[in-house]
């Protein structure tokens, strides 16, 4: 799949940060890119170009970085905001999934009424590494009815090959890294 804009060099504006949040893992962190005008403007633009016109209902932004895409890209698209939280963090009824970490468990939620049946979603984060965050926000979706027309990332780590798990999804993933 080719972009309609070309988001390589936006890796010269992404800090890694080594031995974060454990010794072992590089980091690859985003904030510099938002914090540069046309950098979070080229992403947001390919993330919208993307998806303009597969008549997307709802963006589903996962706590936290996907708060930053998704009202944003919601705005370009013409659809409204969901946000998928951790535990205890909405106020009205919600629905739960959780899901393992390499050591222990976490959940997500999202209102009971965030998305009616049919609906069609985009679900946006950060990064894909090995998938489970978004795998718990594609099950609440299930539950809750919505059709997902798509997933996107900012950055996908290949190496540790979490799009496997999505492969009947449009997966989008601006950036790429092999190491």
């Amino acid at each position: 799949m080719t972009l309609p804009i070309n988001c390589e060099p936006l890796k010269t504006l992404i800090r890694t940060v080594p031995d974060f949040p454990k010794p072992g893992i590089l980091f690859y962190d985003i904030t510099t890119v938002l914090k540069d005008k046309a950098g979070f403007a080229t992403l947001i633009d390919a993330f919208a170009q993307y998806y303009i016109g597969k008549e997307i209902d709802l963006v589903l932004g996962i706590e936290a970085r996907g708060f930053i895409f998704g009202p944003a890209l919601a705005y370009r698209l013409n659809a409204g905001f969901v946000p998928v939280r951790k535990p205890k963090k909405l106020p009205a009824p919600t629905a739960r999934v959780t899901y393992d970490l390499e050591y222990g468990t976490d959940a997500l939620e999202i209102h009971l009424d965030a998305i009616q049946p049919g609906e069609r979603v985009v679900i946006v984060d950060d990064l894909l590494a090995t998938g489970g965050t978004m795998q718990a926000t594609v099950e609440l979706v299930r539950q809750l009815g919505g059709e997902i027309a798509g997933l996107g990332f900012a950055i996908e780590l290949d190496f540790l090959k979490g799009r496997e798990k999505f492969q009947q999804y449009d997966v989008l993933s601006l950036l790429h890294y092999d190491e």
